[in-house]
C-alpha cells in the first residue's frame, strides 16, 4: 500500500488521486484528501489534515469527510473542505460555511475577440475601475432602502428582474435560478442588513476580482459548443460575495452557538466548527439567515454584471446585446445546501457543507438549468492573476465520490501576510503588464501583493487531479486580459 507522510501523519493511498486519514477515536467516519503527490506537499506541514480529521467529529456526518484538490488551511473546515450531515440527526455549521456566505463566481460570455480588445485594454480596465466599487467598506452600484434589502434577501435576481438589472435569461443560468426559497430575512439581522445596504454591487476586497479573459484551450469541444464557448473568445469573470451582510450573518450565529449550545460546542475538537443541531430553532434560523445571504451574493454579482455589461457597450459603442454578453453560469461557494444524496444505497436527506468548494453535478440531475442537463453543470475555477482560469462540467462520478463537488480555485500557497512580505505590488503590476500582456488596476497595491501569481498552486495540477478524478471535466481555459481588485 502506498502511503504519504505529512507531518507525522501516514496517508493511506485508496486509488490514484484519494488519500485516506487513519480514523482514530472520535472520527465518525473516515477522511479523505483529493490530491496529487505535488499537492499534498503544500498542506503537509500546515493544519490542513488537523482541520479534515476534525470534521469527522461532527453529528451525523455520512460517508466521508472531503478536503478537495485545492484544499488548503482555513477557519473551522480547510478551505476545499467538503461535508454531509444528515439533515434530521446531524447539524449545520456556520463555521463550516465561512464567513463570505456564497463567496462564488460567474463568467459572462461576449462575441468580441482577442483582437478586437488588443490595444484597447488600459480604457476598459480603468472604465471598469470607475464603474464598479472595489475596497474594503461600504459602496455599490445602488443605494438600498429597507425595503429593497428585504425584497434581496427575499427573492434573490427575481428582485434584480424586477429592479431592470437582469433579463429572464440570467436567472435561467444560475445556481438555483439565483434564489434560495428557504431564505427567511427576519433571521438577518438589522445590524447585518444596515452592512449589506450600500455595498450591493460591490467587489470588496481580497481576492475578488473582475477579469476579462480570453478563450485560449478548448478540450472536450461539444460540451464548449453547448456552453456557447469558442477559441479566442473575450469572456468576463466575476468573483465576489454577500460582503459585510454575509460576514455579520456568520458572526451573529458562531455567538448565538455559543450562547444556546456550549455543551454541543465543548464536544468538539475545535471551537471554529461551531454547528447547531439539526431540527433546532437555532439550526433552521442559521438556514434562513445563511440562504438569505446567498441570495444577497447573487444580486451582488448580478449588479456587477450589469455594470459590465454597460461598460462594455459604451467602450465599444454598441449595445451590450449586440455584443451578445450573456451569463454562462454562476457557481456558489461557502454554502450549505439541503440536497438529496445515494449513501449506501439509500437516499439521505442531507446539509451539504462546501467550504471553499463548488458544486459539480453531472448531466441529468435536476437541479442543473435545462439548457445544460445534457452535457452536465458548468464549473468555473478561476486561477491568479498570472495563470489560466478553466470551466468544467460536473463529472460523472462527482455524486459518488464528492457529494458532485469539486475544487474552487488554485488555492493558495502562502497566507496575506506572507505575500505582501515577499512581493513587491509595483513589481508584480509591472510584471504582468510587460511579460504578459496582463492590465491590473486596484484600490490598494497591498491587495495586488497578496494576489501575487506566487502566492498560489498551480492551477493546471488541481484541474488535472478533478479531471482524472472524473469529479470535474475540463471543458476550456482561459487566461487574462486585464482585471480589477479591491
Amino acid at each position: 500500500m502506498t502511503t504519504f507522510d505529512a507531518d507525522g501523519v501516514t496517508l493511506e493511498r485508496v486509488r490514484e488521486h484519494v488519500w485516506e486519514l487513519p480514523q482514530e477515536d472520535g472520527m465518525t467516519v473516515p477522511a479523505r484528501v483529493l490530491a496529487s503527490e505535488a499537492l499534498l506537499e503544500h498542506i503537509k506541514d500546515d493544519d490542513t489534515l488537523d482541520q479534515i480529521a476534525n470534521v469527522t467529529h461532527l453529528p451525523g456526518v455520512v460517508k466521508h469527510a472531503l478536503c478537495m484538490p485545492d484544499g488548503h488551511q482555513g477557519y473551522g473546515f480547510p478551505v476545499g473542505g467538503v461535508a454531509a450531515m444528515d439533515a434530521e440527526s446531524g447539524c449545520i455549521s456556520p463555521g463550516g460555511v465561512g464567513f463570505d456566505i456564497n463567496c462564488g463566481v460567474r463568467m459572462v460570455k461576449t462575441n468580441l475577440t482577442y483582437d478586437d480588445v488588443q490595444g484597447r485594454e488600459e480604457e476598459l480596465v480603468d472604465a471598469l475601475f470607475d464603474a464598479v466599487p472595489t475596497g474594503l467598506g461600504g459602496g455599490g452600484v445602488v443605494e438600498s432602502s429597507h425595503s429593497a434589502v428585504e425584497g434581496i434577501l427575499e427573492d434573490g435576481m427575481e428582485w434584480a428582474l424586477r429592479e431592470g438589472y437582469a433579463v429572464p435569461d440570467d436567472l435561467e443560468h444560475c445556481e438555483d435560478e439565483g434564489r434560495r426559497l428557504d431564505a427567511d430575512p427576519s433571521a438577518v439581522s438589522q445590524k447585518a442588513k444596515d452592512r449589506g445596504a450600500n455595498q450591493i454591487g460591490s467587489l470588496g476586497s481580497g481576492n475578488h476580482f473582475l477579469e476579462v479573459q480570453r478563450v485560449t484551450d478548448i478540450f472536450r469541444a461539444d460540451v464548449a459548443d453547448a456552453y456557447g464557448l469558442e477559441a479566442d473568445q473575450i469572456v468576463v469573470l466575476i468573483h465576489c460575495g454577500s460582503r459585510g451582510l454575509g460576514h455579520q450573518v456568520c458572526s451573529d450565529y458562531l455567538r448565538r452557538i455559543e450562547d444556546e449550545h456550549p455543551d454541543f460546542l465543548d464536544s468538539l475538537p475545535d471551537k471554529n466548527l461551531a454547528a447547531a443541531p439539526a431540527g433546532s430553532a437555532l439550526a433552521d434560523e442559521y438556514y434562513g439567515a445563511m440562504c438569505a445571504a446567498i441570495n444577497f451574493a447573487w444580486v451582488n454579482r448580478q449588479l456587477i454584471m450589469h455594470q459590465t455589461r454597460e461598460v462594455f457597450a459604451d467602450v465599444f459603442d454598441t449595445t451590450w446585446e449586440d455584443l451578445e454578453m450573456d451569463l454562462l453560469y454562476d457557481v456558489a461557494h461557502n454554502i450549505a445546501k439541503r440536497e438529496t444524496h445515494t449513501v449506501n444505497g439509500e437516499e439521505r436527506d442531507l446539509y451539504v457543507h462546501r467550504k471553499g468548494a463548488t458544486r459539480a453535478f453531472p448531466a441529468g440531475r435536476e437541479e442543473v438549468p435545462p439548457a445544460y442537463r445534457d452535457v452536465g453543470q458548468p464549473v468555473i475555477i478561476p486561477g491568479s492573476m498570472g495563470a489560466g482560469s478553466y470551466v468544467l462540467r460536473g463529472g460523472a462520478d462527482s455524486l459518488d465520490v464528492t457529494f458532485g463537488s469539486t475544487a474552487h480555485g488554485a488555492g493558495r500557497l502562502m497566507s496575506r501576510t506572507r505575500a505582501k512580505q515577499q512581493f513587491d505590488a509595483d513589481d508584480v503590476q509591472t510584471g504582468l503588464e510587460e511579460h504578459d500582456r496582463i492590465y491590473v488596476k486596484a484600490q490598494s497595491g497591498e491587495t495586488i501583493a497578496e494576489e501575487a501569481p506566487g502566492v498560489y498552486k498551480d492551477v493546471d495540477e488541481v484541474i488535472r487531479v478533478s479531471d482524472e478524478l472524473g469529479i470535474g471535466d475540463k471543458v476550456a481555459r482561459t487566461f487574462p486580459v486585464c482585471n480589477i481588485k479591491g
